[in-house]
């Protein structure tokens, strides 16, 4: 039987690793777009000079959703989304429901990022750290794979990574005590092919810089990484050490957490490894974004990587040898350290750990920036990132941490009177300077990201809950819309039948915007008079 897709022709029989390979246009096949996290796409049709003609085309509203983390995958006029336990496939035209598959077996019900599509498979995580396939065509089950154990303190929200012929995933639980790690699946049987822990063994080289919670130490991979095919590295990385806000009993920098790792997708060795904030106890997590480009560095052409950090800091490394290349203020608000210094290390400022009667920080808990993704335009060379400028009050317990139990070793939040404030950034990752910004009003709650086109616009979810326009070359206003809700994932660009197609999920929904399209003139009757 042939299956005809959403735009009206045949369903091509696979999705290839050549298509992810060739990056964004009609389709959206990674949660980054492409495989180097540009969350660029090469569509044209919506423009600054029409982009105030964006109207909703169609709203999808997910049964039970509450705070949709979301980032659809679309192929050939079909939409992937998730929710907890769930993926749903929808014409990416209409909004119109294809077919659903939903887990009843996990128990757990977090968060999900998204899926991953090749072949004729959509992967999606369970809460519960299992890997589903299911037939992209009718969501029917191809297999489930377990690979990690609630029990060991252990859930799974990412978006897998499909490279090649394997299918990458990791792990989160990194504030209540685990030891996370990075592991690698067969697409075609779900067989686990390799698995690189991002803390030692005892014993290990790299365990020496831990002490009593080695095997506890977190350091989570809970957002999806990125991947050079030229070098064949993936690019992951990792989340703070436990117990999150007190290191008295991890004396060390606490390797490799917070931190960015290369490594081998064919065998899972680690090739270099580069930690951006030492001895964490602010939970300043690296899982944001790790970005690659070749640009002109200093004169030379460099294959780089871009890391909005959310310790404060922008850093550009090299990402064949993981060589510190630079680092520059990404906020305003940021005294824990005075600077980065010549081997990218942090130069702490005194005084600035957590204590048990507080201790104001700057940035707070959520930090500088988080999950929430940025855009990189290759025509105007600018990174696109979502900040936050904002101080936290953090706090310390000494009492003696138990894995599991959710004891993070304290906490952070802020005073009533300085909630923070969201900006999009555009930054020069050659010279680390801002080229614009453009502020947000609103209650500094969300975690909305961006997307970058060729048409020269740059959307965004903003903090109050608006789906925003700018231009990409000087961030002036071009449009908005008032999605009626907190916005909690980061919007798409797709294209079906020539038409160009803006999605993003809100708290409850997906929406889908496009170019007002005015309808042809209907025909008036001819009335002839009686004779």
């Amino acid at each position: 039987m042939l299956l005809l897709a959403a735009s009206g022709g045949l369903l091509p029989a696979q999705v290839r690793y050549d298509d992810i390979l060739r990056g964004p246009g009609d389709n959206w096949l990674t949660y980054a777009g492409d495989y180097a996290g540009k969350r660029h796409s090469s569509l044209t049709e919506i423009t600054p000079d029409n982009a105030g003609r964006l109207v909703p085309k169609w709203v999808y509203h997910v049964p039970g959703a509450n705070g949709l983390r979301t980032s659809p995958i679309v192929h050939d006029g079909v939409m992937y989304i998730t929710n907890s336990n769930e993926v749903r496939a929808l014409d990416a035209r209409s909004g119109r429901l294809i077919w659903e598959y939903k887990d009843s077996r996990s128990k757990k019900q977090d968060v999900n990022r998204g899926a991953a599509i090749l072949g004729d498979a959509v992967y999606f995580v369970t809460s519960d750290v299992h890997l589903v396939a299911l037939d992209r065509r009718n969501g029917s089950l191809l297999w489930q794979k377990k690979y990690g154990n609630v029990e060991d303190g252990l859930n799974a929200t990412l978006a897998p990574l499909a490279v090649k012929d394997k299918v990458v995933v990791g792990v989160s639980g990194g504030d209540s005590g685990m030891r996370g790690y990075v592991v690698a699946l067969s697409a075609a049987t779900g067989e686990e092919i390799w698995r690189l822990y991002t803390v030692p063994a005892k014993g290990e080289p790299g365990a020496e810089s831990w002490g009593d919670y080695v095997e506890w130490g977190g350091a989570g991979t809970w957002l999806t990484g990125t991947y050079d095919p030229e070098l064949n590295l993936l690019y992951w990385t990792t989340g703070n050490p436990w117990p999150d806000f007190y290191g008295g009993d991890r004396k060390g920098d606490n390797l490799y957490s917070c931190s960015l790792l290369a490594i081998d997708p064919d065998t899972g060795e680690r090739k270099w490894y580069f930690q951006f904030t030492p001895h964490d106890t602010h939970d300043w997590d690296a899982q944001a974004w790790p970005v690659l480009v070749d640009l002109p560095y200093e004169g030379k052409p460099r294959k780089l990587v871009l890391h909005a950090n959310r310790n404060g800091f922008f850093y550009v490394l090299d990402r064949t040898t993981g060589e510190f290349l630079s680092a520059s203020r990404l906020v305003d608000k940021l005294d824990w350290a005075t600077g980065i210094d010549a081997k990218g290390r942090p130069i702490l400022a005194p005084g600035k750990d957590p204590t048990p009667t507080g201790n104001r920080v700057c940035p707070g808990v959520r930090g500088a920036t988080n999950w929430m993704s940025p855009s990189f335009n290759p025509a105007t060379g600018l990174l696109y990132v979502v900040t936050l400028e904002q101080c936290d009050i953090f706090t310390s317990s000494a009492k003696k941490p138990e894995p599991m139990k959710n004891f993070a070793g304290g906490g952070a939040g802020p005073k009533p009177s300085e909630l923070g404030q969201f900006f999009v950034r555009a930054i020069d990752p050659r010279t680390g300077k801002r080229v614009w910004e453009y502020p947000m009003t609103g209650p500094a709650e969300s975690w909305a990201g961006t997307v970058s086109t060729a048409g020269g616009v740059v959307f965004f979810g903003d903090d109050d809950g608006h789906l925003v326009a700018l231009d990409a070359r000087d961030g002036r206003h071009l449009w908005h819309f008032q999605m009626g809700e907190g916005l909690t994932a980061s919007p798409i660009a797709y294209a079906v039948n020539g038409k160009q197609y803006v999605a993003i999920a809100s708290a409850t929904a997906i929406f889908s915007f496009g170019l007002f399209e005015p309808l042809p003139p209907i025909p008036l009757p001819v009335i002839r008079s009686a004779q």
